[in-house]
């Protein structure tokens, strides 16, 4: 069962909210690089694996460079996330650029960058080839098809836009031989916010198994398998979370008895997890502005789904804590709610909680990973701030709030001018 707790008191979170203005979105320092380094260390017995943090999970450059001293790598999957990395000093084979309907300009920053290019598509060949040249080291993204189920968020993989099928591998890495490309890697993402532990491993033994016959049939050798991401947080308090060393190691078993039993060199293994590193580590902190009571009880909240669209995209549930309120009984059944002119703009609905009144904080658990990153600007909607909490309990802006100015800054008024009143 998770441990659905915050890191804060509410004598520390008051203090906070003073000094910066709700809502805002803060993140645990402590908590995240200790996951980080417990990721490590559950497949520490491949000397060449690495975490490709999924920028797009919360693409911050304070994070993202906590993370590049716990040693990993970036995922991007678009010119800015590449941009992003860059500016923090992580270049070359420490990013994985891996996207879809790519355009030619981000494959030529990413080949600029030395960055690992993880194709999608056969055609993607020749046109990587003539936008920015073929590198030294390409990937390709494998779609297993009806060989592996997916899941609600991800779709079935029958389904999916992305990745090859099994035959278009064996062509296009033959393609690659053929052009002068003399290091390979191989990669999937079947599923995200998965919580069973054997998914990954079974996911792993697919990828092992087909990179050996792929090395048998083309003449090639990998230099490394990216066996993705996916993994889960348990959002609801009865959930259990994935258990790291029971991957590592069923993974460990796999690569030894269907990779390199079957001749294949050893190989550096990576994966790319994004939700499961911030995720469980970034709480949405924000104030009760009404309570109304109609033919229910709606609590409305200063923040909406602008600042975590999770419930309103996918019905998920996001855990609530009342800090100045922990103790009481949960015995009002309300709806949860933001400001925004849709229905659907609801954090919570029939979820028991302790009696609210207008001023009380409220902190929406598990709020790190495609939480802010997912912000918009509908309703003229402003995107919150991002604060860090130190692992001394210091507290510093990573991003400021957005003002008015920030939602005006993009449009022209200079040509309202011509236009007739």
């Amino acid at each position: 069962m998770a441990d659905k707790r915050v890191p804060f008191t509410l004598e520390h979170v008051e203090k906070i909210a003073a000094a910066y203005p709700t809502p805002f979105h803060l993140y645990d320092e402590r908590g995240i690089r200790a996951n980080a380094r417990r990721l490590k260390a559950a497949f520490a017995w491949n000397p060449g694996f690495r975490e490709y943090f999924a920028v797009k999970a919360c693409p911050n450059p304070f994070l993202m460079k906590l993370l590049k001293a716990e040693g990993f790598g970036m995922d991007c999957s678009s010119l800015p996330e590449l941009l992003l990395s860059e500016r923090i000093g992580v270049t070359g084979e420490s990013i994985m650029f891996t996207s879809n309907d790519t355009p030619a300009d981000e494959f030529v920053k990413a080949k600029a960058l030395g960055a690992v290019i993880n194709l999608d598509d056969l055609s993607h060949i020749p046109f990587l080839e003539a936008s920015a040249g073929l590198p030294e080291l390409v990937c390709f993204r494998y779609n297993p098809g009806p060989l592996k189920g997916g899941n609600a968020i991800i779709g079935n993989p029958e389904q999916a836009k992305y990745g090859f099928t099994r035959e278009q591998l064996f062509e296009g890495y033959r393609q690659l031989k053929a052009k002068g490309v003399r290091r390979f890697g191989l990669h999937t993402m079947v599923a995200s916010n998965e919580l069973n532990p054997q998914y990954f491993i079974d996911t792993a033994e697919i990828l092992f198994d087909l990179a050996a016959d792929i090395s048998q049939a083309v003449g090639i050798a990998f230099d490394f398998i990216n066996i993705g991401g996916g993994i889960g947080i348990p959002y609801r308090p009865e959930q259990e979370p994935v258990d790291l060393e029971r991957v590592g190691e069923g993974v460990r078993q796999a690569y030894a008895s269907r990779l390199i039993a079957k001749g294949h060199p050893d190989l550096k293994l990576y994966m790319e997890c994004g939700r499961m590193v911030t995720g469980p580590y970034g709480y949405l902190v924000t104030r009760v502005r009404h309570v109304k009571k109609t033919y229910k009880t709606f609590v409305g909240l200063d923040a909406c789904m602008a600042n975590l669209m999770r419930p309103a995209l996918y019905g998920a549930y996001h855990h609530i804590t009342v800090p100045a309120k922990v103790d009481l009984p949960c015995d009002t059944v309300c709806d949860v709610t933001g400001s925004l002119c849709e229905n659907n703009d609801k954090f919570a609905i029939d979820r028991a909680l302790p009696a609210l009144t207008p001023g009380d904080l409220v902190v929406i658990h598990d709020a790190g990973a495609h939480g802010h990153a997912m912000g918009f600007q509908y309703n003229g909607k402003l995107r919150s701030a991002e604060l860090l909490l130190r692992e001394d309990g210091s507290v510093v802006q990573i991003r400021r709030a957005e003002t008015p100015g920030d939602y005006f800054a993009t449009l022209d008024f200079g040509a309202l001018a011509p236009f007739p009143v």
